[in-house]
């Protein structure tokens, strides 16, 4: 991945608990600052999968689908118990 200088504006207070943070895991301030904005740009990505996920399962049609299909394979005798969910 390509990199790219920026300044930012951190309180000391913060930037000396990310340089406590980074030393103790054997990495530089950038990398640790760059791992924790990639963390919270997958949480953000997790939520909004989440939010949409809710929005179709809350639909009452996808329900009642969802759960007629389910119903459907319980009568087949379907078994799940070596899926490993």
């Amino acid at each position: 991945m390509a990199t790219r200088k920026t300044a930012i504006a951190v309180p000391e207070e913060i930037l000396r608990e990310v340089d406590q943070a980074a030393k103790k895991g054997g990495m530089s301030r950038s990398k640790f600052i760059t791992r924790a904005l990639v963390a919270e740009l997958q949480r953000r990505r997790d939520r909004e999968i989440m939010r949409r996920l809710d929005a179709v399962h809350g639909d009452p049609r996808v329900r009642r689908e969802q759960l007629g299909g389910a119903a459907e394979l319980e009568r087949a005798g379907t078994d799940w118990s070596e899926d490993g969910w």
